[in-house]
């Protein structure tokens, strides 16, 4: 059975001790005392599964899945350390980079063979697993990963996990730490002081993460900005938030446009 919670929650001293980690209109997300509450989607019982599956097996870098409050959030435990925009810094050097790798391939490891079994579903996906597929964490960027120096020790938000090969989410995350972005980009956002090595660094994540060869990586990490791409639009074509916004907004076109720049310059890559 799932526990609820009342307003304060374990580990809190009451409403005095909440505070933002996301003021977002579409997915406010709020610490209470040593909780996190977050808005729930119609996939969660899904994700949740999948907390109790790391917890279970001992993985101790995803937070715990504690129940439902009395607001209809989800309660997970608070992993404390660095994230969100202040994590790009850890990745611009090798280390950040190599343990950010060795920890995909630690969580792949945990969750390989396990099967949901909860009706909810996925975030625009039926569900069903082909032989070599696995719970994808789906949004594995560093902004989602809890830091302390350049070893991460936590994994956040998994709203967006889904059935998919392995090789997806080490794409998603060579998308953003390679990068596959332009030099300008890669300076002024992501903290590269100089035009990176983009194969070096591909083939870097690469092995740490334990692949033998980087043959066909960028097409699918071109194959991977796709279907992300494609899924957001689903999702807002569903009425879905923050998905819809982006949609109005233009971020979904900006995504269009890096699909365009990785398709172009895959040279840099190869």
């Amino acid at each position: 059975m799932t526990p609820t919670f009342t307003a304060g929650g374990p580990g809190s001293s009451g409403p005095s001790a909440s505070s933002f980690l996301q003021d977002d209109p579409y997915r406010p997300v709020v610490r209470i005392g040593d909780t996190v509450r977050r808005p729930l989607h119609a996939w969660s019982a899904t994700v949740h599964e999948v907390l109790q599956h790391l917890e279970a097996v001992g993985f101790p870098y995803s937070p715990r899945f504690l129940g439902i409050d009395a607001d209809g959030r989800e309660v997970l435990t608070y992993l404390d350390g660095e994230s969100g925009g202040a994590a790009w810094h850890r990745v611009v050097g090798d280390a950040g980079l190599i343990a950010m790798a060795r920890l995909l391939r630690e969580y792949h490891d945990a969750v390989r063979g396990f099967r949901p079994t909860a009706v909810a579903g996925w975030a625009a996906h039926d569900g069903a697993f082909d032989a070599e597929e696995l719970v994808c964490h789906g949004d594995f960027g560093p902004w989602n990963l809890v830091w302390n120096g350049t070893q991460p020790i936590g994994i956040l938000d998994w709203d967006y996990a889904w059935p998919e090969r392995p090789v997806h989410d080490v794409a998603y995350a060579l998308e953003y730490v390679a990068p596959f972005r332009d030099d300008l980009y890669s300076r002024d956002s992501l903290h590269h002081p100089e035009p990176p090595d983009r194969r070096r660094r591909l083939e870097t994540f690469a092995a740490a993460y334990g692949l033998t060869s980087i043959d066909g990586l960028v097409d699918e990490v071109i194959n991977q900005q796709r279907d992300v791409l494609r899924r957001a639009r689903q999702l807002a074509a569903e009425g879905r938030q923050p998905q819809v916004a982006w949609q109005e907004n233009g971020v979904l076109d900006a995504a269009d446009a890096r699909l365009a720049w990785s398709r172009a310059n895959r040279h840099l890559f190869d």
